[in-house]
């Protein structure tokens, strides 16, 4: 028996630990024999090899807040792969099974499936301004029967990011932008163009045709540019290692979206945790699974950002990073 009154709050707090354990447990064994049915529609399929897409990560966090695929979860998994016009087929098809709830990356894909349910719970992901796209009331309250995730909290990002990579490149007065054919990047590539102006640099735009990288740097090339912005995309981060090759190749220092891309070998990237943001997704899954009503769940914003940057690659390309930029940079890459 002691009367420290440091160790009894320890002692409290412990309890209070085991009970906030205690109680999500308890929630899911009464839940026990239920299967859940979640529909994923999206861009673009992950490779065999990757473990860092959206696809792969949202379903991993789903396995840590109980749900596993194949015992209580069925996940029903549709991909675009660049065909716009099958989206309300595979919205529709994705109704059809009567899944629980279905995630969303992207604007377009997102209206698709408004289109297809009013029903149907729908989580977003993505990089866009859902209010200014008219597919929800507030992110406070979005109201209906979507709710989400968002990559930014204003914008998409890039107007910052080609701050920084003029910063890290302070001669390239020409900048590419490298450019999915996807309905979904026009209020990127608007950002990009307004941040350029200001920063007295000339865009030059080129999109990516067929998943044809090696045409699409040959135009690159052409345009004899000092960097690269490579816009965010899903498919961008599934063909990341193609692209960063390519960069190497024709010696661009490039600003990518997501920190796997720059562990890959990318010069440098701006942006949130992907793991951290698909973890945000899959716990408003749960909400779902559990009776909340999607309307009534915040849009989610991220609230903290990482440069990281490659030093590595910034030699290979003989590139002296300004120390300004270095000192503000969340994680250096050796």
């Amino acid at each position: 028996m002691t009367n420290d009154p440091m160790i009894d709050r320890r002692a409290f707090l412990a309890l209070l630990g085991l009970g906030a354990l205690a109680s999500p447990l308890a929630a899911r064994a009464q839940q026990a024999g239920r299967v859940y049915r979640l529909g994923f529609l999206l861009a673009a399929a992950p490779l065999p090899s990757e473990r860092s897409a959206v696809a792969i990560l949202i379903p991993t966090a789903l396995h840590e807040l109980g749900y596993v695929e194949g015992q209580n979860l069925v996940v029903e998994r549709r991909y675009v792969e660049g065909k716009f016009d099958r989206l309300p087929g595979l919205a529709r098809e994705l109704v059809q099974l009567r899944v629980d709830a279905i995630i969303t990356i992207g604007s377009t894909v997102t209206r698709a499936t408004k289109d297809a349910t009013t029903t149907i719970p729908i989580i977003m992901f993505g990089n866009f301004d859902p209010v200014a796209a008219g597919l929800v009331t507030s992110l406070a309250r979005p109201g209906g029967n979507i709710t989400g995730v968002l990559i930014a909290p204003e914008g998409t990002l890039a107007a910052k990011k080609l701050e920084l990579l003029k910063e890290a490149v302070p001669r390239a007065g020409r900048i590419a932008v490298l450019a999915p054919g996807d309905p979904n990047f026009r209020p990127q590539q608007q950002e990009a163009e307004k941040a350029a102006s200001s920063l007295g640099v000339k865009l030059v735009v080129v999109e990516v045709r067929g998943g044809d990288y090696e045409r699409a740097f040959t135009a690159i090339a052409a345009e004899r540019p000092g960097a690269l912005y490579v816009g965010a995309t899903s498919y961008f981060m599934r063909d990341r290692k193609r692209i960063i090759e390519l960069a190497a190749r024709h010696r661009l220092p490039a600003m990518y979206e997501w920190p796997e891309q720059v562990e890959d070998g990318g010069l440098m990237a701006y942006g949130a945790s992907l793991s951290g943001l698909s973890r945000r997704v899959a716990a408003y899954v749960d909400r779902i699974f559990k009776g909340a009503k999607p309307g009534d769940l915040p849009i989610e914003q991220p609230t903290r950002f990482e440069l990281v940057v490659n030093l590595k690659t910034a030699r290979a390309l003989g590139l002296t990073l300004p120390p300004s930029l270095l000192s503000r940079a969340d994680r250096i890459i050796e």
